[in-house]
């Protein structure tokens, strides 16, 4: 067999063994978090040697690292909304995202469960590497989104643009994540598990301040106009 045939072969056998160890950690790491996970747990699972995880990922927080860009690689970026939803524009668009947000943990729990394990459990030196992976790859196309909805007259254009999509970024996310966390982890929002009214609410006010913060003039002062103070 010619070498270079060998070295595919061989290349694509560890290929499909990374992607079984990643399957198997991103489980581990949604279930028990990332202290709790075992890496001694996940090649008892896989029936492969502790060390062979180690050689292809380095360390625990190499792979936890490579399992949280999966996770974000599988939930949806802003402009994945739907064509009729899109048509109404921006700010359509992050109310639709936000509405969503617990259905999508109920259908893709792993993943948003190892978001939040690493947006929130993980240490220092860890979070600077996934902030860094977020900051560079723009993996739920914040820019392209913002951009968009300044070619549309929705955002302002006098402001800097990265500032935007960081406050986008930052503010979503951070509701998002409350919203994620409550569902992943009721016992820490008790008071508002039983008041779905109180949730939507939230999710109205927090849409009107961003709409007043980021909107164009006439669509801000809309925004304001049309909220119903509870």
């Amino acid at each position: 067999m010619p070498t270079d045939q060998k070295s595919r072969r061989r290349s694509a056998r560890a290929e499909a063994k990374r992607e079984l160890i990643v399957g198997c950690a991103m489980r581990h790491f949604a279930e028990h978090g990332y202290q709790g996970a075992r890496i001694e747990d996940m090649a008892a699972e896989l029936e492969i040697a502790k060390g062979s995880i180690f050689q292809h990922y380095g360390s625990k927080a190499g792979l936890f690292l490579e399992c949280y860009k999966r996770a974000v690689s599988m939930l949806p970026a802003w402009l994945d909304a739907p064509d009729n939803v899109r048509a109404d524009g921006f700010f359509a668009v992050v109310r639709y995202w936000l509405g969503r947000t617990q259905h999508l943990v109920e259908e893709d729990w792993v993943p948003n469960r190892v978001v939040v394990v690493g947006n929130y459990g993980t240490d220092l030196e860890l979070k600077r590497e996934l902030n860094r992976f977020l900051v560079s790859e723009d993996p739920y196309g914040t820019l392209d989104f913002v951009e968009w909805g300044q070619q549309r007259g929705e955002v302002r254009a006098d402001l800097d643009l990265e500032t935007i999509v960081s406050l986008v970024d930052w503010t979503s996310f951070a509701i998002q994540d409350a919203l994620v966390t409550e569902e992943l982890d009721p016992g820490l929002f008790h008071r508002w598990r039983s008041q779905p009214e109180r949730q939507r609410m939230r999710l109205d006010h927090f849409a009107v301040l961003l709409e007043s913060a980021i909107a164009s003039a006439d669509d801000a002062r809309a925004a304001v106009a049309a909220v119903d103070v509870v």
